[in-house]
């Protein structure tokens, strides 16, 4: 994702998930980084989870943790 670095410097990236990000988003002016919920959990499992480890991680680590307006969201596709 070496254009996202480029275009969007200062957005927050999570380290080790480059594979499921999808894109920007913005909101009132502000942008942030969309990750791919189901890659998000795909390479937790990778990295030695079983689904439901993944899922619990993802819940309590990625989607409860608020650090500021350039929190990543997570887009679940359908």
């Amino acid at each position: 994702m070496d254009r996202l670095a480029e275009e969007y410097p200062d957005l927050m990236r999570m380290d080790g998930f480059d594979a499921a990000i999808l894109g920007v988003v913005e909101r009132i002016g502000l942008q942030t980084v969309c990750y791919d919920l189901k890659k998000v959990i795909a390479i937790l499992m990778e990295q030695g989870m079983d689904e439901q480890d993944a899922w619990d991680w993802y819940q309590f680590n990625m989607l409860g943790a608020w650090v500021g307006e350039a929190t990543p969201v997570f887009l679940e596709t359908l």
